[in-house]
């Protein structure tokens, strides 16, 4: 094995135990026994524990930093850029689980240290920009956009915690729920949420059909009530 192949080697290795047992769970004599490598063979590519753990938290930092970047840069429409971000961190989770573990397990983003709080505090940057245009756009105080900014990314962060375990529903429909409500709001919520366009139009027309039936039907019943007054 070549010194870049046994080094790739150790770093699965730490990565899977890492993301089991913490950094503090995890010791030397367990990654060099997992590797089938004395301990000194760790310590020449690391310098230790501390080192590899760097490493490994680095390669996640910049692997999820890229997919969520990358989403929120392809799609032109706002809401597309959302979903797109949204699914980006869930498909992150459902493909490297032992990544996003290791990302939050040492760290907490409300802390403001540590290096999934260092995430969101990248993504936000690259939220804040995205909402500081559309608010300017539309007349509002992009001065504002930084708290919108670490609000979205947040929620998105939460949801990606609570799904890290729960796993249900898929991906798609719990991406579109989040977008549901971060779009619409609680008073304005989609009943049947979706990432599909052609969806979402058929679902509007069929409440606006729905809204425009009961008007009529309400219509109708005043009307009845107002015969019935007339008559006594």
């Amino acid at each position: 094995m070549t010194g870049k192949e046994r080094r790739e080697q150790l770093l699965t290795i730490g990565r899977t135990l890492f993301a089991e047992r913490g950094l503090d769970g995890t010791s030397v004599e367990e990654i060099a026994g997992a590797a089938g490598v004395s301990k000194p063979v760790v310590y020449e590519h690391f310098g230790g524990k501390e080192g590899l753990y760097a490493v490994v938290v680095d390669r996640e930092f910049e692997k999820l930093l890229a997919l969520i970047t990358e989403a929120l840069t392809s799609a032109i429409h706002y809401r597309s850029k959302l979903e797109k971000a949204a699914l980006a961190l869930l498909a992150y989770i459902e493909e490297n689980p032992d990544g996003f573990r290791i990302l939050v397990r040492d760290s907490h983003g409300g802390t403001g240290t540590g290096s999934f709080a260092s995430l969101l505090s990248e993504i936000a940057g690259e939220v804040e920009y995205v909402l500081a245009r559309e608010f300017d756009r539309h007349g509002y105080d992009d001065k504002n956009a930084p708290m919108y900014a670490q609000m979205l990314v947040g929620m998105v962060a939460l949801i990606g915690q609570w799904w890290l375990d729960v796993r249900k529903p898929k991906r798609e429909e719990v991406a579109a729920h989040l977008v549901n409500l971060a779009w619409n709001g609680l008073s304005s919520l989609e009943p049947r949420p979706s990432l599909d366009p052609k969806r979402r139009r058929k679902e509007r027309e069929r409440m606006e059909k729905a809204a425009e039936k009961a008007a009529a039907k309400a219509e109708k019943a005043q009307r009845k009530q107002a015969r019935r007054a007339e008559e006594h």
